[in-house]
């Protein structure tokens, strides 16, 4: 069985940076740290790299920038979930709406004909 993502919740500040430091500290990104940031199917996909754009802020924050938050459909205020996948140098961010959204379809799968209790 796969390891599990380490999760945490945050939310956006009015500059789009959200706050991260215990699921960077787990990747072992430090601040000035490089990294990649793509958008997949409205998830922020961030992954370590030499050439990296994107830079860790001196608190332990990630700047999502403008065109990701559009994309992404998240703006100042909005809580995301962050997902450290630490075997992947990987750290995912979701839309809460997004987790909502397949929370509800767990949800209406689990009180379906026969799960109703």
């Amino acid at each position: 069985m796969p390891a599990l993502p380490t999760l945490d919740i945050a939310r956006l500040d009015r500059s789009g940076r959200v706050s991260a430091r215990s699921l960077l500290d787990q990747l072992g990104w430090r601040p000035g740290h490089r990294v990649r940031i793509d958008v997949i199917d409205g998830a922020v996909l961030i992954q370590a790299t030499a050439n990296g754009r994107h830079l860790i802020g001196a608190r332990g924050d990630l700047a999502l920038p403008v065109a990701v938050r559009q994309m992404c459909a998240v703006s100042t205020g909005d809580l995301v979930v962050l997902a450290a996948e630490p075997a992947h140098h990987l750290l995912i961010v979701h839309p809460a709406a997004t987790v909502a959204r397949l929370l509800a379809n767990l949800h209406t799968h689990l009180t379906a004909d026969g799960h109703d209790r």
